[in-house]
């Protein structure tokens, strides 16, 4: 899988390569990022990307020359990439779109800065994405997240496929307790049943966690999903114990 981070601080992505899951997909082969300075496509003695908006003058935006020129450089020697823009007004970023937009052979994410990019440049942009309802001062660390969540979902990245299809949202819902040695610390211990290598029952305890967590949490996410056979009859015996019935 091939992407492309497009940005005016192509040094903020060199740890971001180096290590974590990134890190590894690079290294195996299975991922190959590519940071495209946009400086580098200015004519100026400033490499200027900005300039004052129209209308008001308040705040600065991102300008569309640089961004043409790459895209229609790229383009002239690559495939054309799904092209993305993060952005509030885009659709909210969850793990099926991670999963979604990591079968995709070509990304190419355009990271903005300032009061935004010159509307224009929305005529090469496939898909805005959102990561929330918040501002940051740059798309950098908004990208450097959707990187790592999409190389996640390229197969034999992770170590076992199993431990991706356990993590939060992958089936969504939120993810079960976790433990690890020593057993006991501090009067606080670890379920018996987590250690009685029965995976049966293990496997039924922390679904019903999982269902547990996901309705005391993000009942949201409880809301929208159409729960499997197991989930119901977990959901049941969760609701037994709870009422002692």
């Amino acid at each position: 899988m091939q992407i492309e981070a497009v940005t005016t601080i192509p040094e903020f992505f060199e740890p971001v390569k180096q290590f974590g899951v990134v890190g590894k997909a690079l290294k195996n082969g299975k991922l190959s990022l590519n940071v495209i300075n946009l400086r580098n496509y200015t004519h100026d003695p400033h490499r200027t990307t900005d300039d004052y908006t129209y209308g008001t003058g308040l705040g600065m935006v991102m300008k569309v020359e640089p961004i043409f020129e790459m895209f229609e450089e790229y383009i002239s020697h690559h495939e054309r990439p799904w092209i993305i823009y993060p952005s509030p007004q885009g659709e909210r970023f969850d793990q099926q779109m991670a999963i979604s937009l990591s079968k995709r052979p070509d990304l190419m994410f355009i990271c903005g800065r300032y009061e935004g990019i010159d509307e224009r440049v929305m005529t090469i942009v496939d898909e805005e994405i959102s990561i929330g309802d918040f501002v940051v001062s740059g798309a950098e660390e908004v990208v450097a997240v959707f990187i790592d969540a999409i190389a996640r979902m390229i197969p034999e990245v992770v170590g076992k496929n199993e431990s991706v299809e356990q993590d939060s949202f992958f089936f969504g819902l939120l993810d079960y307790v976790h433990y690890t040695r020593p057993f006991e610390y501090r009067g606080m211990t670890v379920p018996e049943i987590l250690r009685s290598g029965d995976q049966a029952k293990i496997g039924k305890y922390l679904l019903k966690d999982a269902l547990k967590r996901t309705i005391l949490r993000r009942p949201d996410l409880f809301l929208e999903r159409d729960l499997s056979l197991e989930e119901k009859a977990a959901l049941i015996e969760l609701l037994k114990e709870k009422y002692e019935c």
